[in-house]
Order: structure tokens, then C-alpha cells, then sequence
């Protein structure tokens, strides 16, 4: 399954992926806003996700930059996952591509896909200490749900206080009103 928005290409990663995964997320101030990204990031844990196989409810894909010139640069991952009996989003990107919306851009592509998939809710964190996290989650349509969870970072080797969001869907068939969209 591939995703096309604006200005980003999201597809599987693929084994092969390994090396060009490692150079762009082997930087600590990427893995300590993650929950489940070790610290250091191993050439072993690249090779894992790399190989890891799509669920068809809940995929995960590789941000990239599609260019003309040369081969598509990832600069990302965004992603589904269970979490307990909902649905998370989660996100990431290398730091130099922080601040220019790819975001935003990638999370409202997925949240397109969660919907086509039949889902009706999504939920998302972000850790206290990382902002700018919430802001993206926001621009997208999550509202905070006024809890805040105690989280393990895996990076962090302890468990973070995280602001947790939602995202109600709206039913298939009502998707073409941005404003429905959006309905929380």
C-alpha cells in the first residue's frame, strides 16, 4: 500500500531500507520523544523494523521526499498500532525536517487511510517535554482528552508523563465535508 499527499510519498519500508532508517533516526532528540524506539538505536534495531511485515489494520510507512533527480529520501515514519483495544497514531522524522509541516502533512494522510480502513477513533500522546508534538497532533484535528498517562520511554529507560488526544471519524460515506472531517 502506497500514499501520495502534497509533497510526500509514504510506502513499506523494505529490508533493504535498514542503513538509510538507521542514518535518520540514530539521533537521541528523535528517539527520547518516542515510547517504543531504544536508545542507542542499533544497527539491529533497524534491521528489525525494517523487515517488520504490514498488519492490514494497522500500517506503518516510510515518510519520503520523491524527487526526479534521485532515489526518494526518507525523511520519516508514520504509523498505526494498537494500543490496548484503540488505535494509535504515532510519528516520526529526522530532525531536519522538523518545523516544514511533513508532519502534519503525513499524519493527515494516514488519518485518510484510518478511515477508509473503517476506523472510527484514533488516539495519540505526545511526552510533556515535547510540544511541538501536540501542535502537530492539533493542526490534524486531535482534541487532548484532559488525561494524562504515565508512559515507559524505551529511550529513556522511565516512564513520562504524556498528553493523551483522540480523533473521532466520521462515517464512511460523510468524509467529503472537511468540516465532518474534523468533528470531534
Amino acid at each position: 500500500m502506497f500514499i501520495r499527499s502534497e509533497r510526500l510519498f509514504l510506502r513499506p519500508g523494505w529490508p533493504e531500507d535498514w542503513q538509510e532508517l538507521l542514518s535518520r533516526i540514530d539521533d537521541e532528540q528523535v528517539v527520547r520523544n518516542l515510547a517504543k524506539a531504544p536508545w542507542p538505536y542499533t544497527a539491529d534495531d533497524a534491521r528489525w523494523f525494517a523487515q517488520q511485515p504490514q498488519d492490514k489494520r494497522c500500517p506503518h510507512f516510510f515518510v519520503t521526499l520523491p524527487t526526479c533527480s534521485r532515489p526518494a529520501e526518507i525523511i520519516g515514519c508514520v504509523g498505526l498500532a494498537p494500543d490496548g483495544e484503540e488505535v494509535e497514531l504515532g510519528y516520526w522524522f529526522a530532525r531536519e525536517h522538523w518545523g516544514k509541516g511533513y508532519a502534519s502533512e503525513a499524519a493527515q494522510a494516514l488519518i485518510g487511510l484510518a478511515r477508509t480502513l473503517g476506523h472510527r477513533k484514533l488516539v495519540a500522546g505526545h511526552f510533556v517535554d515535547n510540544p511541538a508534538s501536540g501542535r502537530v497532533l492539533r493542526k490534524v484535528g486531535f482534541r487532548p482528552t484532559g488525561q494524562i498517562r504515565q508512559r515507559f520511554s524505551l529511550a529513556r529507560g522511565e516512564e513520562v508523563a504524556s498528553i493523551e488526544h483522540s480523533l473521532e471519524l466520521c462515517e464512511p460515506g460523510n468524509c467529503d465535508d472537511p468540516v465532518e472531517m474534523r468533528a470531534a
